[in-house]
């Protein structure tokens, strides 16, 4: 990826970024929701299309992802301004653009049931696929909510299937992990790894299934299957990956979906208690919100935009260190403070500089760090 490329990705995500602690800068009361922008900018517009990027394979960003770029942003402020219609129209347009560069790449029916197709292209072929599904359901959402009102349900709202657009970057990210772990290595790896591919995906599918009937034994239940998934997984990575410098990133990127899976077990529990805490439980969701997108979906999509130029010349340990700090600390905290807003902001995006532009370094850098 190009430098131009790589620095219009940063101004973005540093704008998604900011557009979640834009409300307590607002002087006067808007009738929009900023959260639009912020998962948008961050999931759609830049995860989704380096997403395509990686899927393509080329170096340079080619005319189907500038044109999944624009309509992208484009469909962002039609949604963030409420205007459905014309959202709708950019929703088939991203959702065709998907589905063609998929079946391009992969075929029109998902190789999830082949064995001579590996777990690592497995998610990979989800990720695309839940992200073209993505844009289908939420446009039929809009249309039940909007016009049809033909399904009345509490959960069932515009703002909780657009959250879903992080999914697509989860899974991508998983498929980066598994293409490090080299094909029957150990007797049971195997087996473990496709177990790990269908627990992921269809535990995160009945999930939300269960946050839309709003059954929260049933999502704790769930969510705690979903963490012995992710520990299992983490298991087999840590043995069995390649250890070269992307492992770092992507070692960082499975503590911070470790922490995300606590975060969001933590928030069912305190769900059960009517006299619970507003603030702690915001507190609590932003923590869960930046450790998911900002932490381990970022620590995925920053190993794609340095893909063909690993090892570089970079203190990975230093910089994820102050990753963690970022979000764990900083973030969370600018929910409710201006001044950690603005320094999580400028933190967000000297972590972006220094990820997408630091040069090559030579085998024994790169083993350093």
């Amino acid at each position: 990826m190009n430098s131009g490329s790589k620095a219009f990705f940063l101004v973005i995500m540093t704008i998604a970024l900011f557009c979640g602690f834009l409300p307590q800068f607002m002087t006067v009361q808007i009738p929009y929701n900023f959260e639009r922008l912020h998962v948008f900018l961050f999931n759609l517009c830049s995860g989704g299309s380096i997403i395509l990027y990686y899927t393509i394979g080329k170096k340079r960003i080619t005319a189907p992802v500038v044109f999944f770029i624009i309509i992208s942003i484009i469909y962002a402020f039609f949604a963030f301004f409420n205007l459905y219609i014309p959202a709708m129209v950019c929703s088939f347009i991203l959702a065709s653009i998907v589905a063609s560069i998929r079946i391009r790449r992969f075929g029109f029916i998902p190789g999830f049931f082949k064995k001579d197709v590996s777990v690592s292209e497995k998610f990979h072929q989800a990720s695309m696929l839940c992200l073209s599904l993505g844009l289908v359901i939420s446009t039929l959402v809009i249309i039940n909510n909007e016009y049809l009102y033909l399904i009345s349900m509490k959960k069932l709202v515009i703002d909780t299937f657009f959250l879903g657009f992080s999914f697509p970057l989860s899974l991508i990210t998983m498929s980066l992990m598994f293409a490090l772990i080299p094909e029957h290595l150990h007797i049971e790896s195997h087996s473990l790894k496709e177990a790990g591919f269908w627990a992921i995906n269809l535990g995160v599918i009945i999930f939300f299934l269960f946050i839309l009937f709003e059954k929260m034994v049933a999502q704790l239940l769930i969510s705690g299957m979903l963490f012995i998934a992710v520990i299992v997984i983490f298991f087999l990575y840590m043995r069995d990956g390649k250890a070269i410098q992307q492992k770092n990133f992507l070692t960082s990127g499975m503590f911070f979906l470790v922490m995300t899976a606590i975060t969001g077990i933590a928030y069912i529990v305190l769900e059960f208690y009517p006299n619970r805490d507003p603030q702690i439980m915001k507190f609590l969701l932003k923590l869960h919100t930046f450790t998911s997108l900002y932490g381990w979906n970022l620590s995925g999509l920053s190993v794609i935009i340095r893909y063909n130029d690993f090892p570089i010349q970079l203190h990975s340990r230093r910089l994820i260190a102050f990753h963690w700090f970022t979000v764990l600390i900083t973030a969370p905290i600018g929910a409710f403070s201006k001044e950690f807003a603005i320094a999580a902001t400028i933190s967000y995006a000297f972590i972006l500089y220094r990820v997408f532009f630091s040069g090559p370094a030579d085998h024994a850098i790169s083993q350093k760090d």
